[in-house]
């Protein structure tokens, strides 16, 4: 069964409902994983994504912040989430298709300004969430199975515009890739973007405080799409939408988009 899958941080999918609609209507995936969606499941506006073909929700919402959605064309199966390091927070909801896969979509904490846990509780509490997705991944070792999401790390050298001048800056500091990275291993995942665009600087997230993000170009690849190594020979076609980080009104991220034959 082939399907093209999205990932997009939308920064609240009230606020960016036409932005997602227009995803939508002019991309077509059949599956759309959102982050950040800062809304109470009961408030997504599903009806505008029905009337698109995008009948199938399964979510995770809080007031005002976090949140993650998976709309679908393709009918889902709610299978839960995981409350990594114990925040109380939505970040993490799974959904399987009826051919078996499971999707992960996960929204990683930010981890703050400053890059040292015993000054900033948020640094700590991004650490432990990636340590906690590590352990579930060694003790429930996944398999036919897709993770994507705002993972809130960069975590190649030309996964941001200055690996030099970001190696102190929250997101490719050493111990955040280690981090990941070890939590990748855990699960045998692989990622898939870079399976199909091995080289180059590749970004999908710029900040709003560039007066000109386009020209500035000072981008970060914090949104990713990994896949389990029995399935990750079936995904290809990635890639990142960097336009819709121009749209009127646009989330800071853009979407990440990959097809798979299953």
């Amino acid at each position: 069964m082939p399907f093209t899958l999205a990932t997009w941080n939308i920064n609240s999918v009230r606020l960016r409902e036409s932005l997602v609609l227009k995803l939508l209507q002019e991309e077509g995936p059949d599956v759309l994983c959102l982050q950040e969606c800062k809304s109470p499941v009961e408030k997504i506006p599903m009806e505008g994504f029905r009337a698109l073909g995008y009948g199938h929700m399964v979510a995770r919402g809080q007031k005002g912040y976090n949140g993650v959605a998976i709309l679908s064309r393709l009918p889902l199966e709610d299978v839960g989430e995981m409350d990594f390091a114990d925040l109380g927070h939505a970040r993490h909801v799974a959904a399987r298709l009826e051919n078996g896969v499971t999707i992960h979509n996960f929204y990683v904490p930010a981890g703050g300004d400053v890059p040292d846990r015993a000054v900033n509780e948020k640094f700590g509490q991004k650490l432990d969430y990636l340590t906690d997705m590590r352990d579930w991944f060694h003790s429930e070792r996944p398999g036919k199975s897709i993770l994507v999401g705002d993972l809130n790390i960069a975590p190649r050298e030309d996964d941001v515009w200055s690996h030099k001048q970001l190696l102190k800056v929250v997101s490719h500091t050493p111990i955040e890739v280690a981090h990941l990275g070890e939590t990748q291993d855990a699960g045998g995942w692989i990622d898939i973007t870079r399976k199909d665009i091995p080289d180059g600087q590749l970004y999908s997230w710029w900040s709003y405080r560039a007066r000109d993000w386009d020209a500035a170009d000072k981008g970060r690849r914090l949104d990713h799409v990994w896949a389990t190594s029995d399935i990750a020979n079936s995904g290809h076609g990635s890639r990142i939408l960097r336009a819709a980080r121009g749209w009127e009104k646009p989330s800071d991220h853009a979407p990440v988009i990959a097809d798979f034959d299953l």
